[in-house]
């Protein structure tokens, strides 16, 4: 049997954590590799945490930071001998469009979904409903657990 990708997207939530055991777990079962990718965009007014009027410094490096969130995730998440054997692909662009580029002539491209509960549990994220709409090969949405409200 000869040896096929599957893509997975990591961005250290605990719904993109879910999709990489999944992944990891189908990829023993079918003998593909696993390559487990992060997008990341220099942000145009700020990122998360920052307080309004906070400029960016001049030393932030975006990439640098996803880098650390991709590796810092496998790392955390997998045994040391599976995390070894993960290909770690940091890409810059936005999520869904660095999904869908890496996924081409993949396997399988898996990705998590950030549910919400009570009725919103239906809905699939953006990034998740996008991947599933456009791209080329099967795509796996791997669902958090959902609680009533």
């Amino acid at each position: 049997m000869s040896s096929s990708t599957i893509v997975v997207g990591v961005d250290g939530s605990e719904s993109s954590v879910k999709a990489l055991h999944w992944a990891v777990a189908q990829a023993k079962l079918t003998g593909d590799r696993v390559a487990a990718v992060i997008g990341w965009e220099y942000p145009a007014t700020g990122w998360a945490g920052m307080m309004p009027g906070q400029v960016i410094p001049v030393d932030f490096d975006a990439e640098k930071l996803a880098g650390q969130i991709l590796d810092d995730t496998l790392d955390k998440h997998l045994d040391p001998d599976t995390a070894a054997s993960v290909e770690r692909r940091v890409v810059d662009g936005p999520a869904a469009q660095v999904l869908l580029d890496n996924a081409e002539g993949a396997s399988l491209l898996v990705v998590g979904d950030r549910g919400h509960s009570g009725v919103k549990a239906v809905l699939l994220g953006s990034v998740s409903a996008n991947v599933a709409q456009h791209a080329t090969c099967p795509v796996v949405v791997v669902r958090g657990e959902t609680t009533a409200d």
